[in-house]
């Protein structure tokens, strides 16, 4: 079990463009919470601590989008995230934002230290300016086709396909979600952050380190970032929404959303500490505090790399001791789209099931996309609602609590001699402490709520086998035992379920009439709750979630899907007039497909041997999803076979296949398998 210690736990600081849906919850903000409470319940100072992100280039593009100023966008969100927060509850120390004046202050304060210390490089680059507009690009401003996987909508700072960190230079074939005009370079002067002086500090810190009980996902991302090799990043951006650089000769320039926004978590806890009278610093600075970071994998470079490489900058910080990162979490068998409208929304949820903050909470945790991604879906909600917490935790509590009013008014009993198999039951009890601890602090969220639902289990167990309502008629004095025994795990599980189910914990407990059970005493006490102690009345715990209710989810996701279909169905607007000659440039051939397989650590890529008649070349393509090698071998497709050569994860590409896409998103080969067209064919 823990032993008591001081912990800074950090929530990703989500976007205020847009609402939390359940894959912020499953993949940062349960997890988070489980984490902290759990740190709280067993003696240790905790700050848990997160806040909203309002600088990022999404926000002015939202702004833009809806015909508002950039600070409407983050006070209606940063709003609503915060109160769905709070009701769902999510117990942060505190939840601030990054446009607080705090914030800005300690955000100038940590790059001028930096820069005082000549952290920095100062660049003069090009870098993509949007001629129509009379603007740099940065980051979210600009998409195009991602370097590595080929993900033709990779943004600016990141490909949302493969999760690579980016820089707008890099992406192929970029255009402005401005104007959508085709960017050209410009001068314009930055700092960067060198990373490639702190390789050896990494290599040392989490290579050589003791970061091998990290997850596999985050370790293995960081190593194949590493031996990659770093290199400079640019810590600031030509914006007008941002924090100003604090020095001069940087007008017109903001920091990077990437460097301000981890600083949040060092403002925010500022603040915290100014409001409750304690020093932050300890919370940052002592090395005897551990620093724990929950984040989704989209952010763990950032993390684990960026951050960190600030922080030793600095010189005064201590560093993360995990970043237990999720993988992503689907909806339905589809990914959670913001933009899609795709999602369960939490303020939504929150109003359309009131009293079920903890029904999604267990759901999410049991199905927590822990190691791979998961999928949510409401079917799986309902029977998880009422075949676990319903069935087996719920009607335990509800046995337990019915027997002893109707058998005692209402007060435990004096118990009896206790036979074999009630010392049995009871060390099991004592037992499971340690054993959700271990889960816990091992960052097994998911294995920790089976392990408390096996509390459970234990009771109806014991219930079941014991059967007091038969032996009440024979034997009263071995019922008081009994019904002792079923009360002390009923209020075992009180304690031990609140990091997962608060508000089922503080339910319980006022039936119980419980308050001073810690978690250690579980384990520790042999009473917890004393013969003549009086217990409330009873109320149901959970209740059953009926097939409407689902119908009515599935329904709305239904109507969703055929929006987007019709949406999708819209022609795209027809491009800029192409003369003749511009269209004879392109060499399109019949070619067929004589070998395919995956690319190594790439979900969407195939590397295929592909004879074009002229010769038989290898063309990377993002089909892996979509087809296995073994069904696409053989088979004839269309290939630009003109286009420059561009090497995708190292391997050097000649050609394009020809597809597109139904508006299920399925992808479709422009298909020339007939017979007598043979490779080398050209198309008109």
């Amino acid at each position: 079990m823990s032993t008591q210690g001081r912990y800074t736990i950090t929530a990703a600081l989500p976007y205020t463009n847009g609402p939390i849906h359940i894959g912020h919850l499953a993949g940062v903000y349960v997890p988070a919470d489980i984490y902290s409470r759990y740190l709280r319940i067993t003696g240790n100072d905790v700050a848990f601590i997160c806040g909203s992100d309002e600088h990022g280039a999404a926000i002015p593009m939202r702004a833009k989008k809806e015909g508002v100023s950039p600070q409407v966008i983050i006070d209606k969100y940063h709003a609503i995230i915060k109160k769905s927060f709070a009701d769902f509850g999510i117990s942060f120390d505190n939840y601030s934002r990054t446009s607080a004046p705090i914030h800005h202050d300690t955000a100038s304060e940590f790059f001028k230290k930096m820069y005082e210390d000549g952290k920095f490089i100062e660049e003069t680059s090009e870098q993509l300016y949007d001629p129509e507009a009379d603007q740099f690009l940065a980051d979210r401003f600009v998409t195009g086709t991602c370097p590595k996987c080929g993900y033709e909508e990779a943004y600016g700072d990141q490909c949302e396909n493969c999760g690579s960190s980016l820089n707008a230079t890099d992406l192929i074939n970029p255009k402005s979600t401005i104007s959508g005009a085709e960017p050209i370079l410009k001068q314009t002067k930055h700092w960067f952050l060198p990373l490639n002086q702190y390789e050896d500090f990494l290599k040392e810190w989490i290579l050589k380190g003791h970061k091998k009980d990290w997850k596999t996902n985050v370790y293995g991302q960081i190593k194949s970032w590493i031996d990659d090799g770093l290199r400079p990043r640019a810590v600031t951006r030509d914006l007008d929404w941002g924090i100003p650089v604090p020095v001069e000769g940087a007008e017109g320039k903001v920091l990077y959303v990437w460097f301000d926004a981890p600083i949040g978590y060092i403002s925010s806890t500022k603040e915290w500490a100014e409001r409750e009278g304690k020093d932050w610093e300890p919370y940052w600075k002592d090395v005897n505090t551990k620093l724990v970071h929950f984040i989704g994998k989209d952010n763990i470079v950032f993390h684990c790399i960026i951050f960190p490489s600030m922080l030793k900058a600095e010189g005064s910080y201590v560093l993360p001791e995990n970043v237990p990162a999720n993988e992503f979490l689907n909806l339905e068998g589809n990914k959670l789209s913001t933009s899609k409208n795709w999602a369960v929304w939490l303020h939504e949820y929150l109003e359309e099931f009131p009293d079920k903050q903890d029904v999604l909470r267990y759901v999410l945790t049991a199905n927590a996309p822990e190691t791979k991604d998961n999928d949510f879906t409401w079917k799986d909600y309902q029977a998880r609602n009422n075949n676990e917490l319903v069935a087996i935790f719920g009607n335990f509590i509800n046995r337990v609590v019915v027997l002893t009013h109707k058998y005692y008014n209402g007060v435990v009993p004096t118990p009896d001699a206790f036979s074999e198999v009630d010392e049995q039951t009871l060390k099991e009890l004592k037992a499971y402490p340690a054993v959700i601890s271990s889960s816990i602090e091992r960052y097994r969220f998911r294995e920790a709520s089976q392990e408390l639902m096996n509390v459970a289990r234990l009771g109806n167990k014991y219930l079941a086998d014991e059967e007091p309502w038969k032996l009440i008629k024979t034997d009263e004095e071995r019922t008081k035992t009994v019904m002792y025994v079923a009360l002390q795990i009923a209020s075992a599980l009180a304690t031990l379920c609140e990091p997962f189910l608060p508000f089922t914990s503080t339910k319980l407990k006022n039936i119980l009439a419980q308050s001073d059970v810690s978690w250690n005493d579980v384990s520790e006490k042999e009473v917890l709750l004393p013969a003549d102690h009086q217990i409330q009345k009873g109320e149901l715990l959970f209740s059953k979630v009926e097939d409407k209710e689902i119908q009515k989810q599935l329904e709305k996701l239904e109507a969703t899907k055929k929006a987007n279909e019709a949406e999708n169905k819209t022609v795209e607007p027809q491009k800029e007039t192409a003369t003749f000659e511009d269209f004879t440039k392109l060499d399109i051939r019949v070619g067929t497909i004589v070998e395919a397989e995956k690319m190594p650590k790439a979900k969407k890529l195939l590397v295929l041997k592909v004879d074009t008649g002229i010769n038989t070349r290898t063309i990377v393509s993002g089909i892996a999803e979509h087809f296995t090698p073994e069904e696409i071998v053989g088979k004839k497709v269309t290939v630009l076979v003109n286009l420059a050569p561009r090497k995708l994860r190292g391997v050097e590409s000649e050609g394009m296949i020809l597809m597109t896409e139904t508006p299920e998103g399925k992808l479709v080969f422009l298909n020339p398998d007939e017979d007598g067209i043979n490779p080398g064919a050209v198309i008109n």
